[in-house]
């Protein structure tokens, strides 16, 4: 095995013609360099320089050497320079911890993480994914989140810190999906009335999903069969499509829906959730902003 330190001498010692020179030059010892040049001649098997009583010569070899060594010793400096800057870029990566509702993380998630650019923005990416009011908890006193993507149904239900800035990102709507195989055509208008004769699969009363859907069908005098309770979209819409009922989903969670589903209009329902970001005031992650932005342009296409 050669040493890059014996080849790095070898150039100096050929280029002056002097074991004293090189090694002035490279802060050694005329006796140092002397026993590199004897070490990268036992390590090659070649010799390298004809030693007379007060100069030496190098060999034909040791000028081949040469050659081969500057190549070397600049692919060398090349590859450590490139891993000065992987490591410089690995230091200037800036830990976001985000904190995000399922259907939006599976929404748009994939979408920003597969960005050709994502890695380049030097962002190291850390989730929570769970309902608001965890999320919500995280940003708070003790919290360690920099980040929280939130939604809310209605006017209430939901609070936070005032401390916390919020911005808001748009609205998802709610769809009403019903299984395929029920005899609807797909271009219907529903009333209420007709709802009102289906099963439904609702949320577990108490949330604030469940609390403001009770609302807008209790404010049509509609109190429908309930035939599943489910706070789970994806799992709601595979109930649908096994015909056990009808359900309100939002176009986020409508991402991997199964066979088997059809949307239908129901003008007099009309629902959404509001989708907010929130964060610290005094926030010291200036690369939070750069999620944000990108979330924001996954939510507006």
């Amino acid at each position: 095995m050669i040493n890059p330190v014996h080849l790095r001498t070898l150039l100096e010692v050929v280029a002056h013609r002097s074991f004293a020179t090189a090694a002035t030059r490279l802060g050694y010892t005329a006796s140092a360099v002397s026993q590199q040049m004897t070490a990268l001649e036992r390590s090659t098997g070649t010799t390298l320089f004809l030693r007379g009583a007060r100069s030496i010569t190098p060999t034909p070899g040791a000028l081949r050497m040469v050659r081969h060594a500057k190549r070397v010793l600049t692919d060398l400096d090349a590859l450590m320079a490139d891993v000065a800057t992987i490591s410089t870029e690995a230091t200037d990566l800036e830990e976001i911890k985000l904190g995000i509702f399922p259907s939006l993380a599976t929404y748009a998630l994939p979408q920003i993480l597969k960005a050709p650019d994502w890695s380049s923005l030097g962002i190291n990416l850390r989730l929570w994914i769970g309902e608001p009011q965890q999320t919500v908890a995280g940003l708070g006193t003790g919290g360690d989140l920099d980040l929280a993507l939130i939604f809310q149904v209605g006017p209430g239900g939901l609070s936070w810190p005032a401390s916390l800035e919020r911005t808001w990102l748009g609205d998802d709507q709610f769809r009403v999906v019903i299984p395929a195989s029920w005899p609807i055509a797909e271009d219907s208008q529903l009333t209420v009335d007709q709802l009102a004769e289906w099963p439904w699969i609702f949320h577990h009363p108490g949330t604030s999903d469940a609390t403001l859907i009770s609302r807008l069908f209790s404010s049509y005098n509609i109190h429908p069969q309930v035939a599943a309770y489910c706070d789970d979209f994806n799992a709601s819409l595979s109930l649908v499509s096994s015909g056990l009922g009808a359900a309100l989903v939002p176009d986020l969670a409508m991402a991997n829906a199964p066979e088997g589903i059809r949307i239908v209009d129901a003008p007099e329902i009309r629902l959404a959730r509001s989708i907010f970001a929130l964060k610290p005031e005094n926030s010291k992650k200036p690369k939070a902003a750069l999620v944000l932005d990108r979330l924001a342009q996954v939510l507006s296409r």
